[in-house]
């Protein structure tokens, strides 16, 4: 039942205002004790002529429904309290009858490609490939549960000057055996030293240029050297992948589109789109703006000039109803002329890109760095957080089967819930203890709630008792505080999808399991009365949205912890 819906209704039978404005103007008052949902009656005022009191009153005293224990004006709000009854009855009903498709939504249909995680090949993932990484995969889970068709897609950057410097450095200082041993972590060395080096010698910025360009003029050595980078590359990124328990459709990644960006700069041309401008060719983005680079002094194609050929392709390809990129929030300018041009080339549904930008993750204050060798290696931590899990279980529950796996879900799903409980946009401080904390506003604690709600229905199964909405009389506030944030998910979903925002889930799966909690310290539920039934519905309720709200975020939900 939605009881928002209800009021908008209501409200709609006394004044002539259109239902979506009604639906806008609809408040939740702060105070519970105020009501559930607040009409202000402030725009009415202008158009009646009316003190907006006097108005809240008179709608108050017209409109009455059973699905509200009250319907009362307040100064000029008219306030609803929902029917406890009727909203614990209808919502419990709901759950355990649609179990994970609760919140299932048709708010739109079609696919939507999302560019996201995209490591570059030859580097090891770092804490900085995380982000992209987990907030891509929750928005595509997002975006499914409300009727779209997502595609996940690793644009992986295996193509661009950086190559023609990792072959330089590896033609200065690798070998194949050390490469075949270890071969991202020895890699990634040869960056590092490229770069230290380069600093006093600036003839090798000039060399690993040149080995770009052999690269893209298909010189033999260059290519199967990039080749090879590549393969040992993605085999690395596909084992931090299955930890994280993410998947891609595809692995196109820069390197794909290389013959596909001619094309692309014929039709700039074409379209006289295309000048040049100190010996680069270039689209002008307006006054007062720098002009777009697309081709660079000496040649050789740009970020950007990739970037066009990819949206032009897969709009081919999937004929994309949203195209998303999840990428930092430095990057913010780029997609800005890529939108630019593309609408410049006569691309209307350039409109539907969306840059989906983040903040950095910091540790001890400060930014990571892959190039100045500053970085924290994501395999090692997810490897600490699985350990820190395990002694934590080892002393709450040191007989607990599947140790291991559930050890691993707990880690693993701290890491991702700590990124994604933050507003995308914001930077944050990464501090392991704290994050794999079985208190406070974690991941684990969550987890946790779950796995305690799965226990008092276990405990109820061997007792012979099972949830029922036979006869439900749930009178207690703290049930109806529980019930009422369950009735929400549908409309938090709505939201996270709209915004693109994880964090609106996993605030809300923090919520829910504190409501949880202080009903499960302050009812008994499993005592043998008529509504131990209707107690355990609610129990199995709040287990089947935690455990939907920690899957759309790309977390696992133990039964037992």
């Amino acid at each position: 039942m939605n009881f928002k819906t209800e009021v908008v209704d209501l409200i709609s039978s006394q004044v002539d205002l259109p239902k979506e404005k009604i639906d806008a103007l609809i408040e939740r008052p702060k105070n519970a004790k105020m009501g559930d949902y607040a009409f202000p009656c402030f725009a009415l005022s202008k158009i009646l002529r009316k003190n907006p009191a006097e108005i809240a009153s008179e709608i108050a005293e017209k409109i009455s429904s059973d699905d509200f224990a009250s319907i009362k004006a307040v100064g000029p709000y008219v306030n609803f309290s929902i029917n406890h009854q009727k909203l614990i009855a209808s919502t419990l009903d709901e759950i355990l009858d649609k179990k994970e498709h609760y919140g299932d939504q048709k708010l739109g249909e079609g696919n939507v490609p999302i560019d996201m995680s995209s490591p570059n090949i030859a580097k090891p993932m770092s804490m900085g490939h995380l982000r992209s990484t987990v907030i891509g995969n929750s928005i595509a889970k997002t975006m499914k549960k409300v009727g779209y068709t997502p595609i996940k897609i690793n644009y992986l950057g295996d193509y661009g000057t950086q190559f023609g410097k990792l072959i330089a450095a590896y033609k200065h200082w690798g070998n194949e055996e050390d490469v075949k041993k270890d071969p991202i972590m020895n890699l990634f060395h040869y960056y590092v030293r490229f770069h230290q080096e380069a600093e006093e010698n600036p003839e090798l910025e000039t060399e690993g240029r040149e080995w770009f360009k052999k690269l893209e003029e298909g010189d033999p050595e260059a290519v199967k050297l990039w080749k090879w980078f590549r393969e040992v590359s993605l085999e690395d990124f596909k084992r931090i992948y299955k930890e994280l328990g993410v998947t891609f459709d595809s692995y196109n990644g820069e390197a794909f589109f290389n013959d596909k960006m001619q094309p692309v700069i014929d039709e700039l041309k074409e379209k006289g789109l295309l000048h040049e401008s100190r010996g680069a060719q270039v689209v002008d983005m307006g006054e007062d703006e720098n002009p777009a680079i697309i081709v660079k002094s000496d040649g050789t194609s740009i970020y950007l000039t990739r970037d066009l050929a990819a949206a032009e392709w897969r709009m081919k390809e999937y004929n994309f109803v949203k195209m998303l990129y999840v990428v930092g929030n430095e990057q913010a300018q780029h997609f800005v002329e890529l939108k630019t041009v593309l609408k410049k080339m006569g691309y209307d549904w350039a409109d539907e890109i969306h840059h989906i930008p983040f903040g950095l993750i910091t540790q001890g204050g400060k930014k990571l760095s892959t190039r100045k060798g500053n970085v924290v290696f994501l395999d090692q931590v997810l490897k600490d957080a699985v350990s820190l899990a395990e002694k934590q279980i080892e002393e709450k529950n040191p007989n607990l089967a599947d140790k291991e796996q559930v050890a691993h879900d707990v880690g693993v799903g701290a890491v991702v819930f700590h990124d994604l409980k933050n507003d995308r946009l914001d930077n944050f401080d990464f501090d392991l203890q704290e994050v794999v904390r079985f208190e406070g506003d974690t991941g684990p604690y969550v987890q946790y709630t779950n796995a305690r709600a799965q226990s008092v229905l276990r405990k109820a199964a061997a007792k012979g008792e099972k949830p029922s909405l036979d006869n439900i009389e749930l009178s207690d506030d703290w049930s109806f505080d529980v019930a009422k944030a369950l009735a929400d998910f549908p409309r938090i979903i709505a939201r996270a999808s709209d915004k693109f925002e994880p964090s609106i889930i996993a605030k809300y799966a923090l919520d829910l399991a504190k409501k949880f909690n202080k009903y499960y310290a302050n009812v008994k539920i499993l005592t043998e009365d008529d509504q131990i039934s209707a107690r355990l519905a609610l129990v199995e309720a709040t287990s089947i949205v935690l455990t939907e709200a920690l899957r759309l975020l790309g977390v696992n939900a133990p039964k037992e912890m």
